[in-house]
């Protein structure tokens, strides 16, 4: 069984930081982040490499300090009201080969006190890519339900994301699959606890969901048209 990757104590610094959102705490306490956090997060996503590589050789495992599958802890507060400095969770994204940003297929770790899950999918994807997505749903409504339905899947994952409220231009109200067609985000979730991520077999138990997901990433890379 694998030793541990994430501790109470990383859960614990996040807490802290949702409470002192401020460089003057942050710069103090940088410390902590780098031991707590940083570091078991480039440590896991270096160890799940291998395991990655079985499921899909077309997602990276980047375990660079910056640019990686690692996100920023610093925000990006440029066009947003709220000026808080820093993100108050820890986010891995183990994204595919074809994409740059946060928006392409891939499977993803979020750790955030009272908010811990295990994602897949794309979300928020481009125009042209979501047009691409609602264009297969609607061409081969079998092969989405197959994919999206899928027991395996389905038994650790929830649909999930945003959606509008009318349905999208060019598609019919009255589309079978209209709920779908909707989706803004094409994207499963798979909530856990902070039990479940500071636990010795986490990394085992995040391949399994990340396998367990294949047939979803699987259908969405094809309906963008990238290699799975």
């Amino acid at each position: 069984m694998d030793r541990a990757h994430f501790t109470q104590a990383t859960f614990e610094f996040l807490t802290e930081l949702a409470a002192n959102n401020n460089r003057e705490w942050f710069a103090l306490n940088k410390p902590r982040y780098e031991g707590d956090v940083k570091a078991p997060a480039l440590r896991f996503i270096s160890d799940f490499g291998p395991h990655l590589a079985r499921i899909s050789a077309r997602f990276r495992a980047d375990p660079r300090a910056n640019g990686g599958s690692l996100f920023r802890i610093y925000r990006d507060t440029r066009f947003s009201r709220d000026k808080s400095p820093y993100k108050t969770y820890t986010g891995i994204q183990f994204r595919h080969e074809a994409g740059r940003d946060a928006h392409a297929p891939g499977f993803y770790l979020h750790l955030e006190p009272g908010s811990v899950f295990v994602g897949c999918g794309s979300w928020r994807p481009g125009g042209p890519a979501l047009r691409k997505i609602r264009e297969a749903i609607d061409e081969d409504p079998d092969a989405w339900l197959e994919a999206s339905r899928d027991k395996g899947f389905r038994a650790s994952f929830e649909l999930s994301g945003d959606s509008l409220v009318r349905a999208p231009r060019g598609f019919s109200v009255d589309h079978p699959l209209i709920v779908d067609l909707r989706r803004k985000d094409f994207i499963g979730v798979a909530h856990l606890t902070e039990d479940d991520v500071w636990s010795e077999g986490f990394l085992d138990e995040f391949t399994r969901l990340c396998r367990a997901a294949a047939p979803f990433q699987r259908w969405l890379c094809g309906a963008i048209g990238v290699g799975y």
